[in-house]
């Protein structure tokens, strides 16, 4: 007896094809709708509460804009919005936990010159590249710093310090709000300028630098002038110099540290709105709209004004722009100071 021979269906050999003819139509539609999609999550968004990363403690410069402008933001998108500070490591610590969240528009980062400008240079494994993984919204604000000292210290002005610096013993603390920070930079620029050896003293945030400054656990301090401005109108702190090019209205009085005698010596911080990279385009675009608008409210630029800032409000492509040539700057100045960070 002869055996049954099995016959393959006559289908079985194109089984395959089919299925990958299949998933190319599904993955081609899919590719067609997601516009589509997009624009499905701008409208509906947003619908719940949306949070801000500060990455730095309360108090100091970055999360005192970020209540400002947030309290508005609710208001303008008609959802809460909370902040939320993850201070640490210069600032690195909440930009990469925001930068790793979903990127549907309900996490929000607020992005200075540290994280976003010198931290890429000053340290070797930076958890989040700035460029990749972050998208810029809209540029806030910036803001000149400040050198300050403890109103104890026998000095009134850079001359004064210097002065001073030069009959210890040992090289002076100058507090940051951390390593990194423009604020850093500030004090080792100050330093090689000026020809005197300084000790960088970083804290976890302007608030608790500027409580041991006034403390006197520490001599000095270099801050953002919003957060140090009060402190200096009322007493508790000393400004011998402003970092910008020129002086303030706030601070009139207060000379620039190029008047002081450091002749070419300029450095600002600056503050904006970033989001996760593969956040939807229209979602960043409705954002920096609401953005644009809560910067042009009288009561939002009396309050950046009182805080020392010069509002800017430059776009996605615009700050995008801004951050990678104070990228290039700022990597190019920590070479050639060989500034590193401990």
């Amino acid at each position: 007896m002869t055996a049954p021979q099995t016959r393959a269906p006559a289908c079985a050999g194109t089984r395959p094809s089919r299925l990958r003819h299949a998933l190319g139509l599904a993955l081609t539609l899919l590719a067609t709708l997601a516009p589509f999609a997009a624009v499905h999550a701008a409208d509906q968004w947003p619908s719940r509460p949306i949070r801000w990363i500060v990455p730095y403690p309360p108090g100091g410069s970055t999360d005192m804009l970020a209540r400002v402008v947030g309290q508005k933001l609710g208001e303008q998108l008609g959802q809460p919005v909370v902040i939320e500070n993850k201070a640490g490591a210069g600032g690195n610590l909440g930009t990469d936990f925001a930068a790793k969240q979903p990127a549907d528009g309900y996490t929000l980062v607020m992005g200075n010159i540290g994280p976003l400008a010198i931290n890429p240079s000053l340290y070797r494994d930076l958890p989040y590249d700035p460029v990749k993984d972050l998208a810029p919204v809209t540029m806030l604000m910036a803001v000149p710093n400040l050198l300050v000292v403890n109103p104890a210290l026998p000095v009134h002005s850079v001359k004064d310090l210097l002065a001073y610096a030069k009959r210890q013993p040992a090289p002076l603390g100058f507090a940051t709000p951390g390593a990194g920070t423009s604020l850093h930079l500030a004090g080792e620029l100050f330093a090689s300028m000026a020809g005197v050896a300084l000790t960088h003293v970083p804290y976890k945030g302007s608030a608790p630098g500027l409580n041991d400054t006034m403390a006197g656990h520490v001599p000095m301090m270099f801050d953002n002038m919003p957060s140090a401005l009060q402190l200096v109108k009322t007493g508790k702190l000393r400004a011998l110099a402003i970092t910008s090019a020129q002086r303030s209205p706030q601070l009139p009085e207060v000379p620039t540290m190029a008047e002081s005698g450091l002749r070419g010596y300029e450095i600002a911080g600056w503050f904006g709105v970033l989001v996760p990279a593969a956040t939807p385009r229209p979602i960043v675009a409705r954002l920096d709209k609401a953005l644009q608008a809560i910067l042009k409210q009288p009561e939002v630029r009396r309050q950046l004004d009182e805080m020392g800032g010069i509002v800017s409000g430059a776009g996605p492509q615009e700050f995008a722009r801004y951050i990678d040539s104070e990228s290039r700057k700022w990597g190019q100045l920590v070479r050639s100071a060989h500034i590193t960070v401990q």
